[in-house]
């Protein structure tokens, strides 16, 4: 009893240490060698779960940059997602604008750095500040230098504007480790290329060791025009706010997301893709219009999963009121937002993005593929069911608690050790053993009805795994 006691005593200080130590400490972030997803320098798997606070800059103070950065680690959110300067109307919590004369090419620095002296912090010294909150919490920034629509709506951009900003902005980040570098800023690719190109190429010039991806307008990918840039290290694709009945396009993707990254890992050369810009949790379907429904918990989790079974490096989650930093008495809500900031860094579907980084990160995480052809009964929009498998393990996403139908020895083993995951708990309950081969019909817990999300694991049995969603750190 006593031995056991202090294994268990071990492991749990183990893995408290382990969750202390900064994803930096292990070198910068690359690719992995099979091109689908990220690692860091040493070769652990690097699993991008992030948050949307694209007005961090602008509206949050010191005492809630701390607050907003505590509450994201409490939920293991490790990358951020913000804009360094929207508009030439941009100026933040203190009133201070990054640029004199709202020029690019002029940073507006004052000597010291005081906080208690509003003649010396300055807009790049709560910038400072904000990175180096995130670095305490173990939290990349993922900073867009500008918006699409600034670039778009300034007649005198030049590409040796554009220069002259991304490499100030560049060499100010660079000796941070928590950065990672989002060119774009839902800008439709194939507009204002050459002027994307040179802020993409310029940053990567003044600071290669970060990486660098391009968010594009709604419903696109960055693959279009900049698979071949030497500087897009991640793809990135925005599914977007609309849903089936409300896509316009051609192409009629609507909420299936899982599309993009298929379409993306079909090009060459492969690089790892994201969602970079999912529907967000409390925001109109559609993006506007407030009579529509709400996005809610059980639809962020299904862009989660059905992105990331296909093979996304990770996923991005979005909260209406927290992607726009709404104050309420400080700023207009925007797009039906309904509750304040604070309140809305507790929404549901913030709690549960871990869970989707723990599952797969309790797997091997490098030789993982989709594999649709494994699912003998798949059907269309909410009856479809996401595949996924590494080389001794399978999982399978089902969004409606329909049954459905597996070929089995798609993985190793003779015996399948079965799971029932909850995407809405992180807990896993053992669902049997089967042997491997033939076909076998699965029946998730509950009755079927959208949002009765659950993942069928299957592990190889000889493997003895632990529980889906518990990781070794």
């Amino acid at each position: 009893m006593k031995k056991s006691f202090l294994i268990i005593l071990f492991l749990a200080v183990s893995n408290f240490l382990a969750a202390q130590i900064k994803p930096w400490k292990n070198g910068n972030l690359r690719v992995s060698s099979n091109g689908h997803y990220i690692q860091t320098g040493d070769g652990h798997p690097f699993f991008w779960q992030g948050d949307t606070a694209w007005l961090l800059f602008q509206r949050l103070n010191r005492d809630e940059v701390k607050q907003y950065f505590e509450n994201r680690k409490a939920k293991g959110f490790n990358v951020v997602q913000c804009i360094f300067y929207q508009s030439y109307n941009d100026s933040n919590a203190y009133g201070d604008s990054a640029y004199v004369d709202k020029d690019l090419t002029k940073p507006k620095h004052t000597p010291g750095n005081d906080p208690n002296d509003k003649d010396q912090y300055d807009f790049w010294d709560h910038a400072d500040y904000i990175a180096d909150v995130a670095e305490q919490n173990g939290i990349y920034l993922a900073i867009a230098p500008t918006w699409g629509q600034l670039v778009l709506r300034d007649k005198q951009m030049t590409k040796e504007k554009a220069k002259l900003f991304a490499t100030h902005l560049a060499n100010h980040f660079k000796d941070k480790p928590n950065i990672i570098w989002v060119n774009g800023g839902s800008a439709k690719p194939e507009v204002n290329t050459d002027i994307w190109e040179t802020i993409g190429s310029t940053i990567k010039e003044n600071d290669p060791n970060h990486l660098i991806t391009f968010h594009p307008f709604g419903r696109m990918q960055s693959s279009t025009i900049f698979n071949d840039a030497k500087w897009l290290d991640v793809n990135m694709f925005t599914s977007g706010h609309r849903n089936y009945s409300q896509d316009n396009t051609s192409r009629k993707v609507g909420e299936d997301s899982w599309m993009y990254v298929l379409e993306d890992f079909a090009k060459s050369p492969v690089k790892p893709t994201i969602d970079g810009e999912p529907s967000y949790e409390s925001l109109p379907q559609g993006l506007h219009d407030q009579t529509q429904p709400y996005w809610n918990a059980a639809d962020v989790r299904r862009y989660a999963y059905w992105s990331v079974f296909a093979g996304a490096c990770g996923h991005v989650y979005g909260q209406n009121s927290v992607r726009q930093v709404y104050k309420e008495g400080v700023n207009k809500p925007e797009s039906g937002a309904k509750i304040t900031f604070v309140k809305a860094l507790d929404d549901e579907g913030a709690f549960q993005m871990q869970y989707v980084k723990n599952l797969m990160l309790s797997r091997p995480y490098f030789d993982r593929v989709n594999d649709q052809s494994l699912v003998l009964d798949n059907g269309e929009k909410y009856d479809r069911v996401l595949a996924t498998r590494g080389k001794d393990y399978l999982m399978a996403y089902v969004y409606n608690g329909r049954d459905f139908t597996l070929k089995m020895g798609g993985i190793s083993g003779s015996k399948v050790k079965a799971w029932w995951f909850n995407p809405k708990t992180g807990k896993a309950q053992v669902a049997g053993t089967y042997p491997n081969k033939g076909t076998v019909s699965f029946n998730p817990p509950n009755e079927k009805l959208d949002g009765n999300d659950w993942v069928l694991v299957l592990d190889d049995a000889s493997k003895k795994f632990t529980a889906p969603g518990l990781v070794n750190k």
